[in-house]
């Protein structure tokens, strides 16, 4: 049988993976095009919760407080995303455009932030001829501000867009593929950062940091390109009063689900992200894990990860219950947790890794879940996509910033009194203050659950049983 040219391109295209993505309103072209922003988004995460933060406590010997500071001032920022997508749904251009401006812009507070914060972490260093009281700390927070803002803007209209060019239909592969660009962007950054750091300099800091700065421009460049049509307004039109942000808010929140979802995402956050700064540190400092070993568990986590948004996916095409999966996730946690703490007593090194992958499954699951919920919301006549994902945004980043910060105060703070023997020698060990902060963490999982279950209900009233026709399974199943 002679297979023509057209029929191969069919089938070369149905072979990738998220082809099932693709929709007549949003070509697999331009899905794929639109993702270069999780790329940059991803890069920039790389930037400063990795790469810069060992920069500036090893090479140029910070102390650790300040780079925690200026590592934290990103997420101060996070609350805004709810007004930035608020005001991408109103933006009113004389083209017609909403969220490509946002997006725009963001790119440059972006690419701004990265440009100028080499230059402002040598005068933190104090490589300087002149010295001026506080002017590195001063400019260190505005490079750190300026990215955070970025990030936040254009991952906020971004997913808008998205949202908006999708089908219902379509809707959760998207969110999957999206995500799964925000890890490539991180995993391909961090091996090449790391790569080019490897002899360090000043000048080779500069060189790669503003690097970045340039390629974050030219992705987001890429990213927008042709995204929304072009639908002229009239001056009269542009000059209509807008919605208010706080009616818009009302529109969102009534009815309950709104603000019960923030609630879910918060609590689901933060239990699933309380232990980043920890797990590593645990395997070494408790299992006697080596380094190499401990460096798997990224890999572990992402792979969980990965399974999680192909599970949604996959089962949200088929009009599950995105609340349900959530739930699902939250379980996983929980089996996640209790295999990471049995870990230390039984000294096993494999369920310990069984337990990093299963956080990253969980933890994946749920974002996803709870993501697709958002785009889906209905958001009524004020309220558009753009707030529902701003405030899921914001409730997620901000969650992520506060669980890290309390995951590190509550093992210290815990180990610093168990050594003194106030509660038994049983529990003077350094694992104590790990353990607590895994029983807080399924101690949030259940809170989390509570907070879901109202939810759940509403939901399948909403939506009714799932379709009874099942979809194919294929590559596109499986975003590896």
């Amino acid at each position: 049988m002679i297979v023509s040219p057209a029929q191969l391109r069919k089938l070369s295209v149905r072979l990738l993976p998220f082809s099932d993505a693709a929709s007549e309103t949003l070509p697999l072209a331009a899905l794929l095009r639109l993702s270069l922003f999780q790329v940059s988004v991803g890069m920039a995460g790389v930037m400063l919760l990795g790469t810069l933060n060992r920069v500036m406590i090893v090479e140029m010997s910070l102390a650790a407080t300040l780079v925690a500071v200026m590592i934290a001032l990103p997420v101060l920022i996070a609350p805004f995303r709810a007004l930035l997508g608020f005001r991408s749904d109103t933006y009113r251009s004389a083209i017609g455009w909403k969220r490509i401006p946002y997006l725009w812009f963001g790119s440059l507070w972006q690419m701004g932030g990265l440009a100028v914060m080499p230059f402002a972490l040598l005068v933190l260093e104090g490589n300087t001829v002149h010295h001026v009281p506080f002017a590195g700390e001063v400019l260190a927070a505005l490079a750190f501000l300026m990215t955070g803002l970025g990030m936040h803007m254009t991952q906020t209209a971004g997913l808008a867009l998205a949202a908006d060019r999708a089908s219902d239909e379509t809707r959760p592969r998207v969110v999957a593929l999206l995500y799964v660009m925000f890890l490539v962007g991180m995993g391909l950054s961090a091996l090449l950062v790391g790569w080019l750091l490897t002899d360090y300099s000043p000048l080779r800091l500069i060189r790669v940091v503003q690097g970045a700065a340039v390629a974050t421009l030219l992705l987001n460049l890429v990213a927008l390109w042709r995204q929304e049509r072009l639908r002229p307004m009239t001056a009269c039109e542009r000059a209509s009063p807008r919605p208010r942000f706080a009616a818009a808010w009302q529109d969102l929140a009534r009815g309950g689900e709104a603000g019960r979802l923030l609630v879910t995402v918060f609590l689901g956050t933060m239990a699933f992200t309380m232990q980043d700064v920890l797990l590593e540190p645990y395997g070494g400092e408790i299992l006697g894990l080596s380094v190499s070993s401990t460096t798997l568990l990224t890999a572990l986590w992402a792979c969980g990860a990965l399974a999680g948004f192909a599970l949604a996916a996959r089962r949200m095409s088929r009009r599950a219950n995105p609340y349900r999966l959530a739930a699902t996730g939250l379980i996983a946690g929980l089996v996640a947790f209790s295999a990471v703490i049995f870990a230390a007593p039984m000294a096993s090194g494999s369920l310990f890794f069984v337990g990093s992958t299963l956080i990253g499954f969980g933890g994946g699951l749920f974002a996803v879940a709870t993501l697709s919920a958002a785009m889906t919301m209905a958001t009524g006549d004020l309220a558009g996509r753009g707030l529902a994902l701003g405030a899921w945004g914001a409730a997620q980043a901000t969650a992520s910033g506060l669980a890290i910060a309390l995951g590190g105060g509550l093992r210290d703070s815990v180990n610093a009194l168990a050594a003194t023997g106030q509660w038994g020698t049983a529990v003077a060990t350094p694992a104590t203050g790990y353990s607590f902060v895994y029983h807080t963490e399924i101690a949030l999982i259940f809170a989390t659950l509570i907070a879901l279950g109202p939810l759940v209900r509403r939901r399948t009233q909403s939506w009714g049983p799932a379709a009874s026709t099942p979809s194919r399974i294929g590559l596109a199943d499986f975003p590896t």
